[in-house]
């Protein structure tokens, strides 16, 4: 028992430990709400085909706008003393969350192609989709670090977690699965009603006197279910540079608020990241082991912060330069 408080003290002086003023909360969820809605209800009000050059003109805004909040990070905490210490995890969270997304937003590739979803329709989808993200999310956040926080020893578990996912990843490369060879779509197909055809947006659509899901519905689930799975991997990898819960939630947040924009400009140049698996293993194992060595020694989050910005830039430069050649 002992131990365990020596290694909580040791843990709380490693990472900011800051008071959340009355407004943060608010400030942040209205701002994440205000952002998703105008997103619906102003730029995508009506279905339509994202091209290239709105995607990466919205992935611009939604890149900023996560950069910026390391900014309002830095003026709530300055006065506590830890404005910098603050920034440095918001930041680490966010290019961790968003860097791991990456693998996601090709897998939604792979289930919109699979289910042969109209182009028009995906945007509608992903917004549900990212909502009940962040609900997760959020979940997840708030009980992973009151877990850890009470039992330290689950720092090692984790952190062999993500080191054998990364290694997995390592070795799987650029492999595939069948969305609909999965359980969950087997599941899905014994106990909801389905039709085979799309009916614009719609979830469900009413056939023969019977209100039944689209294939839209199917999707969103397995969007869901990925999302899921994904977390078990992010949620974690975030908690290695941060303790404070409203710090990882707003970098997992804004990370995936920009995922529609970021699957629309990536979706289709799978093939020019040819890198991106390997880079994300590394990623994750790193974490993994700074995760699973805390409790006797911690990686300064500036240090890992560095080491997470090199990484990345290796990857994208390495896969750039790949796509390059094979193309002379």
């Amino acid at each position: 028992m002992l131990n365990m408080l020596i290694a909580a003290e040791s843990d709380k002086a490693n990472f900011v430990d800051v008071v959340i003023p009355s407004w943060g909360w608010p400030m942040l969820l209205v701002v994440i709400a205000g952002a998703l809605l105008i997103d619906l209800l102003v730029f995508h009000r009506k279905a339509h085909v994202i091209g290239i050059r709105e995607a990466a003109i919205e992935s611009a805004v939604w890149i900023s706008l996560g950069l910026a909040f390391t900014g309002v990070i830095y003026a709530m905490f300055n006065g506590q003393g830890e404005g910098s210490a603050s920034a440095i995890e918001y930041l680490s969270g966010y290019l961790i969350e968003k860097s791991l997304s990456i693998d996601n937003v090709f897998v939604w590739a792979m289930i919109f192609a699979h289910f042969k979803v109209p182009r028009e329709y995906q945007h509608r989808t992903l917004f549900w989709g990212i909502f009940g993200a962040l609900v997760l999310r959020f979940v997840f956040i708030i009980v992973g670090v009151a877990v850890i926080t009470r039992f330290q020893f689950l720092l090692v578990v984790f952190g062999v977690f993500l080191i054998y996912t990364g290694v997995k990843i390592f070795k799987a490369g650029d492999e595939e699965s069948n969305p609909a060879d999965t359980r969950t779509m087997k599941l899905f197909r014994k106990f909801v009603p389905s039709v085979d055809h799309y009916d614009g947006q719609k979830m469900f659509t009413m056939h023969n006197g019977h209100r039944m899901a689209t294939p839209l519905l199917a999707v969103l689930v397995l969007i869901e279910v990925s999302d899921v799975i994904f977390a078990v991997d992010s949620v974690p990898a975030v908690l290695a540079v941060s303790r404070e819960q409203f710090i990882v939630f707003a970098s997992n947040a804004f990370a995936i608020l920009g995922l529609r924009a970021l699957y629309f400009l990536l979706a289709d140049m799978r093939e020019r990241f040819v890198f991106m698996p390997h880079t994300i293993s590394v990623l994750l194992i790193y974490v993994g082991v700074k995760m699973s060595i805390s409790i006797w020694y911690h990686i300064p989050v500036p240090l890992s912060l560095g080491i997470i910005i090199g990484v990345l830039t290796i990857g994208i430069v390495a896969s750039v330069v790949h796509d390059r050649r094979k193309k002379a």
